[in-house]
């Protein structure tokens, strides 16, 4: 897109200079944005889809993650969609891999995926257990790599876990979510998000972008350190040298649907 851009401006603009800039949305593409400049693209099979990915820097000290690589929507035929069944677990074989490499600084694009799971999934490739039908959060196995880690998550909305605006009720349509089961996913999150609260002492009903696609930024907090950012503010071109920033639309709110809703 950008090389077609620079191709008409130079039909009048003769001698101006162009500078590209990846830019992704924290959903598919992320990756390919982030290491458009002297990083790399890492394969590798996880549960779930035949191939999944996820990037490196070019000095190898910051990972790159997309969700949609391994627990992405396209992933599952629109009449297979299913939100009680699928999982993040792939996404945290991703995290794994990064770990086994070394890394401690993970960026994670969490848009555009199929899960409503409240990265319950990638917790448990992680080590995490969750027992007794979701009444007890049992960290103590969880790798202790995540604990070293920093976390940023991209993210370009900020509804909340539960609710009207929350997870299920703006994105479980898309995921194959009738009225009836968006009502039993927002309970079934409200209670994950009570047992977070009382195992690991984390409030994730009231972090800004918690909602998203059903787990959030929040998710990524017990037992690691996460920060959260608006991704459509991102300019990516992560190499060793760092990543650019441009401006976006600051007018998208809380209760922005999916496009394809809208």
């Amino acid at each position: 897109m950008a090389s077609a851009i620079e191709t008409g401006f130079r039909e009048i603009f003769l001698y101006a200079t162009c500078v590209k800039i990846p830019v992704a949305d924290g959903g598919e593409g992320t990756v390919e944005a982030m290491v458009a400049t002297k990083g790399s693209i890492v394969n590798l099979r996880v549960s779930g889809p035949p191939d999944a990915f996820y990037g490196l820097s070019g000095d190898a000290c910051t990972a790159f993650i997309e969700m949609v690589a391994a627990s992405g929507l396209e992933l599952v035929p629109t009449g297979q969609r299913a939100p009680l069944t699928t999982t993040s677990f792939g996404t945290g074989e991703l995290i794994q891999s990064v770990l086994d490499k070394g890394v401690e600084h993970i960026i994670i694009g969490i848009g555009g995926n199929a899960t409503n799971d409240g990265g319950a999934g990638m917790m448990q490739a992680l080590g995490a257990l969750l027992l007794l039908l979701l009444a007890q959060i049992d960290i103590s196995a969880l790798d202790s790599r995540v604990r070293q880690c920093r976390f940023k998550v991209a993210c370009d909305v900020t509804n909340p876990l539960t609710g009207r605006d929350g997870a299920s009720a703006i994105f479980g349509p898309q995921k194959g979510a009738t009225p009836e089961l968006v009502a039993q996913l927002d309970r079934a999150l409200a209670h994950y998000a009570a047992i977070i609260q009382r195992d690991l002492d984390i409030d994730v009903l009231h972090i800004p972008g918690g909602g998203r696609h059903g787990r959030g930024a929040a998710r990524l907090l017990p037992g690691g350190s996460a920060t959260r950012h608006r991704a459509r503010h991102r300019g990516a071109g992560a190499g060793g040298a760092g990543q650019r920033r441009l401006a976006g639309d600051h007018r998208r709110g809380a209760h922005r649907q999916p496009d394809h809703q809208r």
